[in-house]
């Protein structure tokens, strides 16, 4: 099994991993893409490949927290637009498990983080006179930029729970507002991770004893929510847009180093 236990860690370790599970409440409730120092931390703990496992539930109480806070915001047509090409890139990435290492994991997603933000930063500064609106996305462009990122952040999120950077680039560039951005960002990663749980427990990632560790962690999201939730409304959106290309950045270079 690929799993870690509660009594397999320091005292010290367990302190990174509960700071980690409050930048996550924080991350699904203010700066979506700031759970990429968490994912970084949790691979630092632990092996790449458990921590994946471990991490997802923690995700799970998260995006639960997110969905109850921003309900009223989501975006459902883009949502249904992105799904089945969400599902393609959830297969690939299991499969792309089967055989990967530790190693590739993380430079494969590292590189691919720093890409989509380098794209988004080039995006925004060729459109910065545009006012870019959600509903783009029934355009032929938006149907194929909605199907690219669709299958990217399925495919990084089920192989690092990473997909947060690639969606957050994506309902950027489609003109998302902050409340807009956080309300559909909540529904999608609630049901994407939701659904990614058979696929990671047949990997063997997840089990009772993985859980426990979850059990323990969960209660530091809640605290790391409620400051989400306290620190969003005094955030201007061009600060907002910037935290999460930054944050995203930060992530990606954090999976590149050794």
């Amino acid at each position: 099994m690929d799993t870690m236990t509660l009594w397999h860690l320091t005292g010290w370790e367990f302190a990174a991993l509960a700071f980690a599970a409050l930048l996550v409440g924080f991350s699904k409730t203010a700066v979506s893409g700031a759970n990429t120092v968490s994912l970084a931390i949790f691979a630092a703990v632990l092996p790449a490949r458990a921590s994946t496992g471990i991490l997802l539930p923690v995700l799970i109480a998260g995006d639960i927290l997110a969905v109850l806070t921003y309900r009223r915001h989501a975006h459902w047509p883009t949502l249904w637009r992105l799904f089945p090409a969400v599902a393609v890139g959830v297969v690939a990435g299991t499969l792309f498990l089967v055989w990967a290492d530790d190693a590739i994991v993380r430079t494969s997603i590292g590189v691919i983080l720093l890409f989509m933000a380098g794209v988004t930063m080039w995006r925004r500064r060729q459109a910065a006179d545009a006012e870019g609106r959600p509903d783009e996305i029934t355009s032929r462009t938006g149907r194929v930029k909605a199907r690219s990122y669709g299958v990217l952040g399925g495919f990084t999120t089920m192989v690092a729970n990473a997909g947060g950077p690639v969606m957050s680039m994506y309902l950027l560039s489609a003109g998302f507002r902050k409340l807009g951005f956080l309300g559909t960002s909540a529904f999608f990663f609630l049901i994407v991770n939701v659904s990614k749980l058979p696929f990671s427990a047949g990997l063997g990632l997840i089990d009772s004893r993985s859980l426990l560790l979850d059990a323990a962690l969960v209660v530091f999201v809640v605290p790391g929510a409620f400051i989400g939730k306290w620190a969003v409304s005094r955030i201007n959106q061009r600060l907002f847009e910037r935290l999460v290309i930054a944050a995203t950045v930060v992530g990606g270079l954090q999976l590149l180093l050794p």
